[in-house]
């Protein structure tokens, strides 16, 4: 007995799968710079995140460091920036799916690395440190660790897993989110408030009250940029782009500059340079 084979059919199939096939690999091997200079673009990921990333609401138009940052680099590569929104629980994805070519300040995580590459040269520097009301001392962590110092920071943060080790003998309470932990201080419940050294700026920003201060000994930690697996020719790009801007001091005459359209003058507060120079 002959059993019918659908020859057509099968040959569609093999053809499609051919294709399919033929397509990842030419994907696969079409580097990011490639695909820039083809479409002229450079695509980054922007999330809510003032410094880095911030959309103003009248205009819709996104600024931050780190679009200034990838302004300057599409400079570099002859192509116009294209911002892409997203946020940080999904750009991992979104550079997986060839969305955007780029996420600038995303720190490279053991979980990320699984995903993701990132440049070896760090970006920029951010540094743990403390929004303090008048009349605190916060040169040191020794100094803010008194009981009769009352300490806020956001719950489930890595600022509050720190600074619950660092700071025994403080008291300190923990808050919901950054809004609520500002409240507190302009209240006058708290006396500092613990994060990043550039949260706190912005924070500063919106209250103009207290001083922004990075207590020793520093605690500083490198972010970088998070690009697409196996491709290293755009890594190497970016690894040199961020030794260059780094070096020439270029990052932080960007955030310098971001900072002033917020009303803060740069030279009163911290750098985002691994050391501060003054």
């Amino acid at each position: 007995m002959k059993v019918p084979v659908r020859i057509g059919a099968i040959l569609r199939a093999i053809a499609l799968t051919a294709a399919v096939s033929t397509s990842l690999v030419s994907h696969a091997a079409t580097s990011t710079l490639d695909q820039i200079k083809q479409t002229k673009q450079f695509r980054i990921g922007v999330a809510p995140g003032d410094p880095w990333y911030f959309k103003d609401p009248m205009t819709g138009q996104w600024t931050g460091v780190g679009v200034m940052i990838g302004q300057q680099i599409a400079k570099d590569l002859g192509a116009q920036l294209v911002t892409v929104e997203t946020t940080y629980g999904n750009a991992v994805a979104g550079l997986q799916a060839n969305q955007i070519d780029a996420m600038f300040v995303l720190d490279a995580t053991d979980e990320r690395k699984k995903a993701l590459d990132f440049p070896a040269n760090p970006l920029l520097w951010y540094k743990q440190g403390v929004l303090v009301r008048s009349g605190i001392k916060a040169q040191t962590w020794d100094d803010l660790n008194n009981p009769n110092v009352r300490v806020g920071t956001t719950l489930g943060s890595a600022t509050e897993r720190d600074i619950t080790k660092r700071l025994p003998k403080a008291d300190i309470e923990r808050f919901a989110n950054t809004d609520e932990t500002v409240a507190a201080f302009m209240a006058g419940r708290i006396d500092a408030i613990a994060f990043y050294h550039p949260a706190l700026v912005i924070a500063y920003s919106h209250i103009h009250k207290g001083t922004v201060v990075v207590p020793t000994p520093v605690v500083a930690i490198p972010t970088s940029a998070g690009i697409r697996k196996d491709d290293p020719q755009f890594k190497e790009f970016l690894n040199k782009e961020f030794a260059k801007y780094y070096s020439d001091g270029t990052v932080q005459k960007i955030y310098a500059e971001y900072i002033k359209t917020k009303g803060v003058d740069p030279t009163k507060v911290p750098t985002v340079m691994e050391k501060d120079s003054k």
